[in-house]
């Protein structure tokens, strides 16, 4: 197989090119920055006798910079054709991280209702079980037992 096979290959089940990826994270790091910059000229962004800087203009100067890299990096973007060519992420690579990504956020989620240690002891015999591949009752035995651990630790131990 030639390396021209292989970039096809790669190319057929790319999700998005490095090009596409520089593009979005600078127009979502310049609407940040907008942001920043429309808040701090709300609260002052100019020098004042005696006092010192509003409480602005620091974060306005941050912002300004944010801007200004980000759109140095949207214009690169854009003029850097073999980007275009360069896969960022692979449908696979991606749907691997979001089968981690997915059941954490339904973790933190399940949190506020059921507590850290019971939420704990599930996610971690879910996790073992499903991608570790252990039998149900091992990985429930494993995170009952770390739970218990912490809950010792930081609600007995250290108060």
């Amino acid at each position: 197989m030639s390396t021209h096979d292989s970039d096809a290959d790669d190319n057929s089940s790319r999700l998005i090119s490095v090009r596409g990826m520089e593009i979005a994270v600078a127009l979502v790091l310049m609407a940040i920055a907008g942001v920043v910059i429309a808040d701090s000229l709300r609260l002052g962004v100019n020098w004042r006798p005696i006092e010192g800087p509003a409480a602005g203009y620091f974060p306005f100067y941050i912002g300004l910079i944010l801007a200004i890299s980000s759109a140095v990096t949207l214009v690169r973007a854009l003029v850097d054709k073999p980007a275009a060519g360069q896969t960022f992420v692979t449908r696979q690579a991606f749907s691997q991280v979001m089968a981690v990504l997915l059941p954490m956020i339904l973790y933190i989620f399940v949190l506020s209702f059921v507590g850290i240690y019971v939420a704990s002891a599930i996610y971690i015999a879910l996790f073992m079980w499903h991608f570790g591949k252990y039998p149900l009752a091992k990985g429930a035995a494993i995170g009952i037992a770390i739970s218990l651990s912490l809950f010792v630790m930081f609600e007995i131990w250290f108060l």
